[in-house]
């Protein structure tokens, strides 16, 4: 089965946002932004900007009719800054215009004065001051305290990971229609269509079923549009309120990357203690996270990190605390992963520097910690693990061995060139750990003439959810493909919506999918059970003919749907499903908040250039827990893009703050992400099988996010490399390892 969009995708057909035909009379957006970080309006003058030839209306806070906020989690987010700025780039005044040209040109003429104040760029100088988004949290097991006291080795250090950019090809925007008695459609780039509906309807001060949101496809999304996707239909939407006129605005890359969040920055401090047969019997971690001038999703993305700090490891005696840092950037918000990688890169810098300084390699002390069936972890939940498997299988499929001595050979043999390899074991969760947000339905009609459409909350943002979707009714219904529909995500079709992210999609509507299907199944047996003087329990459905006693009979599938509709059966369904067994206790930080975990081990090896600190990935060799997958196209794509992503975070991709909070790396000049020729030459995915029952949607699993935290392996074979040619280097565990910092650690004491 092909994703259902490769056809129109590869013919430049496919409908996105900017791709909607414009309804006449449509006006154009632009946004006027904070030039500086921090600081207090003193005056704005829009004079001049308002006479300029096309504009319409400059909105202010003034304009906003219902509340000036669009903060989520927090209610810490004016959707305007009023009388303070907190992050360049902050939305000021919405121009308005008959065009895109005629608000761009009238941007340039505000005029304002702002009275600087301090800007902090830094999370441990907030965690200093004391400005946090929340107060800190702590997960606790067993006793580190005095467990410390009775390990053989004790190791201690600082772990550093810097931002991402989500760089989705399709930019932040909206296109807002009124409607009649007045309601407003919101064409919106988003990963949550309720999001953006309740934000709208806190910025108007009109209820929700006013409001419709609308999803065909994104462009991307990586966890970008989950909630940052808010601010620019709220201003669409308020300037369609006040004009009753069509909006359009579209982020241009430059102000995308200049006034959207990133990956949260973490710095940590740990510490490990290991006995002599290098099992970890303690560990501690302080991390620090950069969430920017808002809330924005940090709350829950710090919660991840501290689910995620033991990665793939059973470790009996741990205490992590994090602090969500309020500073001067712009709100950091959920990135694929969603906080996970920051926590797991640093419990890896951990182990690394433990061999380093036991002058062992690392995977001596992976493997032995790796997390078994019904260890505990940190925060109660009993695993149920793949991790052994996953890393045994590697090591005979890949020969492990074999691999570690052709680096060796070939260091010893090469004064220039260097290569470093690194194994990444892997466990990701699959939930939202907000246990609310874990359901989902799915409204699937079933048409007299046997065609079939389907509406879920999922967004289909490249990933394939849609494909996914369909092959749920067609394995129920046992029908061609071309006679099932998956409509647009649609607030008026499937209300509250959870939004598509934490690779929990699939499962939620795949499942409620499965429910709505199985019901109207139901009933068309019943039918056909009366027409053959059969028993329903013995119909089946294959290859659209209908089967009584194991026996094909003469009734198709359209004519068993037309028997149905004259009979006047239910030939549709809304079914909601909500994941069960899931909980967590917030307040003792305990509980079983994940309906299953992602395992995983991959073999990363790089090649350094010694002389210039520039270097190429020649292979990473996985071996990754799908369950039993539905879709291995779909699901391969999806491994070898969060690889190549998390390759280019640990690596390449590095974001750059002035110490006056403005952004340095602002445009693909000066950010870059990897391209064809830095991906790595061999990406090889073996599907490891498993049978446990885990609760995804036909024990297919979850495989979004979790293949994104191989690439923190990329990290520990550059320098392992860089190691091999000086081993005297005293590198920081300072991510990522752009080529210059290798340059710089190469020849460090030379």
């Amino acid at each position: 089965m092909k994703n259902i969009d490769s056809y129109t995708h590869t013919r430049g057909e496919s409908i996105y946002l900017d791709d909607i035909a414009e309804i006449s009379g449509t006006l154009f957006g632009a946004c006027f932004d904070s030039p500086v970080a921090h600081g207090i309006i003193k005056n704005l003058d829009l004079s001049e900007a308002e006479n300029m030839n096309g504009v319409v209306k400059i909105f202010t806070h003034n304009d906003i009719p219902g509340r000036n906020e669009i903060g989520g989690i927090i209610e810490d987010e004016p959707l305007l800054a009023d009388h303070h700025v907190h992050f360049c780039g902050m939305p000021i005044a919405f121009v308005v215009a008959e065009t895109s040209e005629h608000a761009y040109a009238a941007i340039k003429k505000i005029k304002i004065e702002i009275e600087p104040l301090p800007v902090i760029t830094d999370p441990r100088v907030a965690k200093e001051k004391n400005e946090l988004i929340i107060p800190p949290r702590t997960f606790k097991i067993g006793d580190t305290a005095s467990s410390f006291s009775t390990c053989d080795y004790i190791f201690e250090g600082r772990a550093d990971s810097n931002g991402q950019e989500h760089l989705y090809i399709e930019t932040q925007g909206a296109y807002t229609v009124p409607l009649e008695n007045g309601a407003i459609k919101i064409y919106s780039s988003t990963q949550g269509p309720t999001a953006v509906q309740r934000a709208c309807s806190k910025v108007l001060a009109i209820p929700m079923h006013q409001l419709e949101v609308d999803v065909t496809r994104l462009g991307g999304g990586f966890g970008g549009k989950e909630d940052q996707a808010n601010a620019w239909a709220a201003l669409s939407a308020l300037a369609t309120y006040c004009t009753k006129r069509p909006v359009k605005y579209i982020l241009n890359r430059m102000e995308d990357m200049r006034m959207t969040g990133k990956r949260h920055p973490y710095s940590s401090d740990f510490k490990i203690g290991l006995n002599k047969e290098l099992k970890i019997i303690a560990y501690e971690v302080v991390f620090y996270q950069n969430a920017g001038a808002a809330a924005d999703l940090s709350p829950a993305v710090m919660e991840r990190t501290l689910f995620h700090c033991t990665n793939s490891y059973f470790i009996p005696n741990v205490n992590a605390t994090a602090y969500s840092c309020r500073t001067n950037l712009p709100p950091n918000t959920a990135f694929r992963g969603f906080g996970g990688p920051q926590g797991m890169f640093a419990i890896e810098c951990a182990i690394a520097k433990a061999a380093a300084e036991l002058k062992i390699d690392a995977s001596e002390i992976q493997k032995i910690n790796l997390i078994k069936t019904g260890d505990e972890f940190v925060y109660g939940q009993i695993a149920a693990s793949e991790a052994n498997e996953c890393w045994q299988k590697a090591e005979q499929l890949y020969d492990v061995e074999k691999l570690q001595a052709e680096v060796r050979k070939f260091n010893s043999e090469n004064g220039l060139f260097k290569k470093g390899i690194a194994i990444q074991p892997i466990c990701f969760g699959i939930s939202f750990t907000k246990t609310l947000m874990n359901n989902a339905r799915s409204l699937v009609h079933v048409y007299s003439d046997g065609s079939v459409n389907i509406s879920t909350g999922a967004v289909e943002m490249g990933q394939g959810v849609n494909t996914k979707i369909l092959q749920v009714a067609q394995s129920i219904f046992s029908i061609p493909a071309e006679h099932i529909k998956v409509n647009s995500t649609n607030t008026f079709r499937i209300a509250n919506t959870s939004p598509s992210a934490a690779s929990a999609t699939a499962d939620l509507n795949g499942k409620a999918t499965l429910l709505a299907c199985n019901a109207i199944l139901t009933r068309l047996k019943i039918v056909a059970a009366e027409a053959l003087k059969s028993d329903p329990e013995k119909i089946e459905l294959k290859n659209e003919f209908v089967f009584a006693d194991r026996k094909k009979s003469e009734i198709t599938w359209k004519q068993l749907v037309s028997m149905a509709f004259v009979k006047r059966v239910n030939l549709s369904e809304h079914a909601h499903h909500a994941t069960p067994d899931i909980h967590f206790d917030a307040t003792k930080e305990k509980g079983h908040p994940f309906a299953y975990h992602v395992y995983g081990t991959a073999i990363l090896t790089a090649t350094v250039d010694c002389l210039r600190g520039t270097y190429e990935f020649d292979s990473v060799k996985v071996v990754h827990d799908f369950g039993q997958s539905m879709n291995e196209i779909i699901d391969r794509g999806q491994c070898e893009g969060g690889i190549v992503q998390g390759i280019g975070w640990m690596t390449m991709e590095e974001i750059i703050y002035g110490k006056e909070g403005k952004l340095k790396s602002n445009a693909l000049s000066t950010y870059k992400v990897p391209d064809v020729y830095s991906a790595p030459k061999e990406i090889a995915i073996h599907f490891l099988e498993t049978k446990n029952n885990s609760l995804a949607i036909f024990n297919s699993k979850a495989v979004g996010e979790p293949p994104l935290m191989y690439g923190i392996g990329a990290y520990f074979a550059l320098r392992n490399a860089v190691l091999a040619y000086n081993p005297n280097s005293v590198i920081p565990y300072d991510a990522p390892m752009t080529p210059e910092k290798v340059l710089l650690s190469l020849h460090q004491g030379k």
